[in-house]
């Protein structure tokens, strides 16, 4: 699970304020980290079914999230993309 530490570094990060966590950019870095801890835990339990399944629902938002941002501002999203590495 991620820390508060590790969300407000985050949101100072992406943000544009200290309490800044709605925009796509702070919510996408969120979920990355998410998606990585939940990588990590399948590569030890590779049988837990249920943790999967909310991985992949996370994978989907983020996806979601980098489209919506596809088509707002293009540089907002190849930003995120590179600062994130995540590839497309």
């Amino acid at each position: 699970m991620i820390t508060t530490d590790q969300k407000s570094e985050l949101i100072e990060q992406f943000g544009k304020s200290t309490s800044d966590t709605g925009t796509a950019e702070v919510q996408i870095a969120i979920f990355s980290t998410r998606i990585k801890e939940l990588t990590e835990h399948l590569k030890i339990h590779a049988k837990d079914h249920s943790t999967r399944r909310g991985l992949l629902k996370l994978v989907g938002k983020r996806r979601r999230l980098l489209n919506y941002l596809i088509d707002i501002d293009i540089e907002r999203y190849r930003t995120v993309i590179a600062e994130l590495n995540i590839r497309k």
